[in-house]
Formats: C-alpha cells, structure tokens, sequence
C-alpha cells in the first residue's frame, strides 16, 4: 500500500493469503502484470532506469516481471504494511533480484521529493484507498516523483461492486471453482463489499489522472471489475 489509510487490514494473516486471492479474485493477474511491464519497456527502453513500486507488498510479482525483463532497472519497494513489504521481499530474495530493489518502508508521501524516478507502478492499490481525496493524493505523491514523461501503470477495481451483480456472481463462481465452500464464498463477498472502496468508473480513474498531472491515459487490461491503464507525467 502506498498511504497509511488502509495499511491495518493488511497484517500478517491478510499477507499470508494474498497472492493466492490475487489469482483468484483477478482473472488474468499474471498477464496484467506482464504486459505492465512489457509497456513500460517499449515506454523506457532497456538503458539503465530507475522503477518507483509503490504499495509493493504481497506477491512481488512486478519486480519478478520487470527484472527478467529488464536486467538493467533497478527499483524501490514502496510500502507501509511492514507483513506485506516483507513478504515481497521474500519472492525478491528468491528470484535473486535483491542487490536490485531497495526496500523503503513508508507511504509515498514519505520518500523525499528530490528523488526522481524513470517510471512508477500502482497496483492493486486505489480500490484500498477509501477516500477520494487519499486516492487523489497518492497520484499527485507519484507524479512529483517522477521525471518528465515518466510512464506510471495504475491498475485497480472500478466501479462499486453493486453496479454489476453479474461480476459479482461471475467472482463467487470463480472461488467455487477454486474450491472455497458456500460459507467461504460468502465471506469473500461480504469482504469485498466491505473492505474496498473502488473509484466509480473507468472515466474517474482517468480524471483522477489528469487533476493528478498525468497526460494520454491508455487503458490496456481489463478483467471483471479490475482495469489497468499506462500514462505519463506532464511535462
């Protein structure tokens, strides 16, 4: 997570079950995280750059991705759930990628303004965000660090959860596949309703955006309620 707002819920027990949430709840949640990376190659290129991850912990995956991709990037891992930004660490240590990413444990507000990066990741953290105006806010912490045209990826649920009960049905039928009793099924449901927040569509995402000083927001992965976009600092 990239704010303190929603950093509680995120503890050890909630860490120890995210990645395999992450594949269920996300249709396509390896793919998004590949082509993420995939653009911000063809944005950046292979020369040496510098990655900002922020709201890092859980699965690792965005350093797994871009690190065989681009073994010239280095990157810091942004978080303030010190279980989940350590259980990152641990997939990061594995992939051997650890002389690579610097683990920073703090919301993004907290890194120094000074300090410019080539392009950001977002990832599964505005729907966790509960308030507008914290959503609003950690755009506006990421585009003051980084350069000029930096790319930034943004991916997170859109839409409240109620405007689209055939993708909630769809999500519970994806648990039961995955095994999960009845009463587990519910219970996701009832935390999904509960727990998260999500901007109200596509188009707020990308007003948010805007306000926040980002240019040309490319949607290009879209899955149930999750949606994914690439866009770039003002000049």
């Amino acid at each position: 997570m990239t704010t303190a707002e929603p950093t509680a819920k995120f503890d050890h027990s909630r860490a120890s079950e995210y990645e395999t949430q992450s594949r269920i709840a996300l249709a396509g949640y390896d793919a998004c995280h590949e082509l993420s990376a995939c653009l911000l190659s063809a944005s950046l290129g292979s020369e040496a750059k510098h990655v900002l991850v922020a709201g890092a912990g859980g699965t690792g995956q965005e350093f797994l991705v871009m690190g065989k991709l681009e073994p010239r990037w280095t990157f810091v891992a942004a978080d303030p759930s010190v279980p989940m930004l350590e259980q990152a660490m641990e997939r990061v240590k594995g992939a051997g990628l650890s002389d690579r990413v610097e683990r920073f444990e703090g919301a993004v507000e907290s890194l120094p303004v000074t300090r410019k990066f080539d392009a950001a990741t977002l990832i599964g953290v505005l729907h966790h965000i509960p308030s507008d105006e914290g959503k609003d806010k950690v755009l506006r912490e990421l585009a003051e660090r980084l350069q000029p045209g930096a790319p930034l990826v943004v991916a997170c649920n859109r839409s409240a959860y109620e405007s689209q009960p055939l993708f909630l049905a769809a999500w519970a039928q994806r648990w039961r596949m995955a095994g999960a009793s009845e009463e587990e099924v519910t219970a996701k449901l009832a935390r999904i309703r509960l727990g998260a927040v999500p901007p109200a569509s596509e188009a707020a995402v990308e007003a948010k955006l805007a306000a926040a000083g980002f240019d040309g927001p490319l949607r290009f992965f879209s899955s149930l309620f999750w949606s994914a976009w690439i866009a770039f600092r003002s000049a």
